[in-house]
């Protein structure tokens, strides 16, 4: 038995963490989780024991898996990046999905279109490998969740469901504008909508949205999304990473001035055409449904619910030296490392 640790900086990384919770514990490993800024307090569900800084960094775990842009360095241990959301384009690549900080030992890709620019960028630096696995969170998308999904969706009666999730980036959310075409729509009750909003949306944005709850929709939070995704027949979104992860299930997803319009999205950027777009996403034509499929098998094409168990299998051959001998970090990354022991407030040997 080892010990494993999972870091987090923020509750949305939860329901990425948790599935490989399960699969550690499943393979009689001791599961430890360290969770730091917006995750502090938060819990996973036992046999997970929660840890502080000094009891992480005294585990001496085998490895860590962050879902975080950032890892503590000064705990021992593979340093394994397992990504908070899919490539989404909210960004350059530089500054984005595809930046190299130097802090990581391994990369987890989630599918073909991130794993071939993590393999070049791989073969330039020298200093940490690149796996594909596919990605923790959605293992349960493709699991029996103990009926979860239904249970959600039984309000619904026989009605269709439309989930709602938005991105927190105030100039690409589309909260404040469908905000009264979602209402209209709720009201009419003709669908059931599942509502949420990312955790670091403004309050009152989730006060409004909280308000819609009745006979015809729920607010549910983030750590029920991947459930909510499975219950849904149809999302509505922004550019939120939420887009990719529900295409990976070939349904329809309609989007409200999407940073980069794909042709498996429908992309509208008036929002009173919001009933229009619902329609469509509901009778989706060959084309669409060609295109959901294309891009579902690009970003991630396992569809197994075992993502979790090829991460740890990643991981145990970075540790066996099976993906080759990897370079000292660069100077850069270095500097990064004491940046975090300072932020950390953590000057011990580690």
């Amino acid at each position: 038995m080892a010990d494993y640790l999972l870091f987090a900086t923020e509750r949305y990384a939860l329901p990425i963490l948790q599935p490989l919770a399960q699969a550690l514990d499943a393979a009689g490993h001791a599961v430890h989780a360290w969770f730091v800024d917006g995750a502090s307090g938060a819990r996973l569900p036992a046999p997970v024991r929660t840890v502080g800084l000094r009891e992480a960094v005294a585990l001496k775990p085998r490895a860590v898996f962050s879902a975080a842009n950032w890892v503590p360095t000064f705990v021992s241990g593979a340093k394994v990046q397992l990504f908070h959301g899919f490539n989404v384009e909210k960004r350059s690549d530089e500054r984005g999905h595809f930046r190299v900080r130097g802090l990581f030992d391994l990369y987890c890709t989630q599918g073909p279109a991130t794993t071939a620019p993590f393999r070049e960028l791989a073969a330039q630096a020298g200093h940490f490998a690149v796996v594909e696995t596919g990605w923790p969170k959605l293992d349960p998308l493709f699991r029996d969740d103990a009926g979860a999904a239904a249970a959600m969706r039984a309000p619904a009666g026989s009605r269709p469901v439309v989930m709602f999730a938005s991105t927190f980036t105030e100039r690409l959310s589309a909260a404040p504008h469908l905000f009264d075409g979602i209402a209209a729509e709720v009201a009419r009750g003709d669908r059931y909508w599942l509502l949420t909003l990312h955790p670091k949306c403004a309050p009152e944005l989730f006060e409004r949205y909280r308000a819609l709850a009745g006979p015809n929709a729920t607010f549910f939070e983030t750590e029920q999304l991947v459930t909510a995704q499975r219950a849904a027949d149809v999302l509505v979104a922004d550019t939120t990473s939420v887009v990719s992860e529900f295409v990976v299930q070939r349904k329809p997803v309609v989007t409200f001035r999407n940073r980069a319009p794909k042709p498996h999205m429908l992309d509208f950027d008036d929002a009173a055409r919001l009933p229009d777009m619902l329609a469509r996403a509901f009778a989706p034509d060959d084309a669409l449904k060609a295109a959901l499929a294309d891009y579902a098998d690009a970003i991630h094409p396992y569809r197994d619910g075992r993502s979790s168990e090829r991460v740890i299998a990643a991981t145990d051959a970075l540790l066996g030296g099976e993906l080759g001998r990897l370079k000292a970090k660069p100077l850069a990354a270095r500097l990064r490392a004491l940046q975090i022991r300072q932020r950390m407030g953590y000057w011990g040997l580690g």
